[in-house]
């Protein structure tokens, strides 16, 4: 089974992230707002989403969901940017796939899962061994 990993645009394969770095950003993620946070941000895509709109989504008071965005922001896997009276943040993509790239290339063996690059589209491709294949 294999998942193309269409969302991270910029492949850089084996671009290893540190432990250090890792724990942060589990850390980071590890609170139930700020994961709906990461998550809505995902979908949201390279547009990103205001502050508003995210307090709105998530039904989280604006300075508890500021407390969250900053949190995440210091961890590196949201950017923001100021657009007229609004901030936009957005999640860092980049940070993303180096996170998941970590888990698969530095905590896998291949008998669970893989990461290759595509010689046809570039991407990063996670294949699962055998071991995480359903009974």
């Amino acid at each position: 089974m294999s998942i193309l990993i269409d969302i991270f645009i910029y492949v850089h394969h084996y671009r290893h992230m540190n432990v250090d770095k890792a724990t942060t950003l589990f850390d980071a993620l590890s609170q139930e707002t700020r994961l709906r946070v990461f998550r809505l941000l995902l979908q949201a895509g390279s547009a990103g989403l205001p502050a508003g709109a995210l307090s709105d989504a998530l039904d989280v008071p604006h300075n508890t969901l500021s407390f969250h965005l900053n949190h995440l922001t210091t961890a590196g896997i949201l950017t923001s940017r100021k657009e007229g009276r609004s901030v936009i943040y957005n999640a860092n993509f980049a940070t993303a796939r180096d996170l998941v790239e970590f888990l698969v290339a530095d905590c896998c063996t291949v008998e669970f899962a893989s990461i290759r690059k595509d010689s046809k589209t570039g991407r990063s491709v996670i294949e699962f061994g055998e071991a995480c294949h359903s009974p």
